[in-house]
This record gives structure tokens, C-alpha cells and sequence, in this order.
């Protein structure tokens, strides 16, 4: 039996993409992506900040690294991996990093939704509408 893991993340953007190229000259996009954790507090009672580090692949990471600023909020989903690297005080650290399959710009500004879709677009698409539950009328507070 295999395992997958897929995670969603909706945060926003530390700093601006980096893009590059790996040695077989696949376009890569890196980004670091701020989720904010009401679990956790900081000693001024604030929400703590869990960073993930984002792999946007191929054209879309083409398309989209112009778009992906600092400050910029994106929806992401992907699968999640934990890397593990050496400080250079000789401490073992670890990251969690997504490889993206799906990046959705949010807010004003930026490229449209349809345009941010993954290149797959074979898969379908999320409709909030689909995945709510039976909603009575009367529970509507408008």
C-alpha cells in the first residue's frame, strides 16, 4: 500500500519568488509562506507564525513568479515533506516544505483565479458550494 500526503495552506508570502533553473533546465519557483497558528502565542499573546517553504514547478512557476510578492496571500495545495539540514552551530534542523500541485493568487491585484490554476486542467476544480452542508435559509443571519 502507498502513502500520500496532501496538505492545503492558505497564508501569505514572506518574501518575493525566487526563480530558477535545475540543471535539466526545469523552471523552479521558491517561496516561503507565513500561516498564522492561534495555537500557538508569543509573549505578547499574538498568533505564532509556522513557515512552510513552497516548490512551484514547470510553466507555473513561469507564469506565477512575477505575481508572488511579499505580503501576497496564495492557496496552496501540494504534498508535504519534512527536509532535514545541518546549522552551522551543528544542530539538526528541519523544514516543512510543499511541492505544489495547485497555487490560487487571493485578494485584489495579480493575475485572475483561472489564470493561477495548476496546468493540470484535467483535475477538478474546488467548489465551496459542492462541499457545503445542507444550509437552512433560517440560519442565515442576512
Amino acid at each position: 500500500m502507498s502513502s500520500y500526503v496532501k496538505v492545503i495552506l492558505i497564508g501569505n508570502l514572506g518574501r518575493d519568488a525566487e526563480l530558477r533553473a535545475t540543471p535539466t533546465g526545469k523552471q523552479v519557483a521558491t517561496v516561503s509562506l507565513a500561516i498564522s497558528d492561534l495555537s500557538k502565542k508569543d509573549e505578547r499573546g499574538r498568533p505564532g507564525t509556522e513557515w512552510y517553504r513552497i516548490k512551484i514547478w514547470g510553466k507555473q512557476a513561469e507564469s506565477l513568479a512575477q505575481y508572488l510578492v511579499k505580503g501576497k496571500q496564495i492557496y496552496v495545495e501540494g504534498r508535504l515533506s519534512i527536509q532535514e539540514w545541518t546549522s552551522r552551530e551543528g544542530e539538526k534542523r528541519y523544514t516543512p516544505e510543499v511541492s505544489a500541485d495547485r497555487v490560487q493568487l487571493l485578494g485584489s491585484g495579480g493575475m485572475s483565479a483561472a489564470a493561477a490554476a495548476a496546468p493540470d486542467r484535467d483535475a477538478p476544480a474546488v467548489d465551496e458550494l459542492e462541499q457545503a452542508q445542507d444550509i437552512n435559509a433560517d440560519d442565515i443571519p442576512f
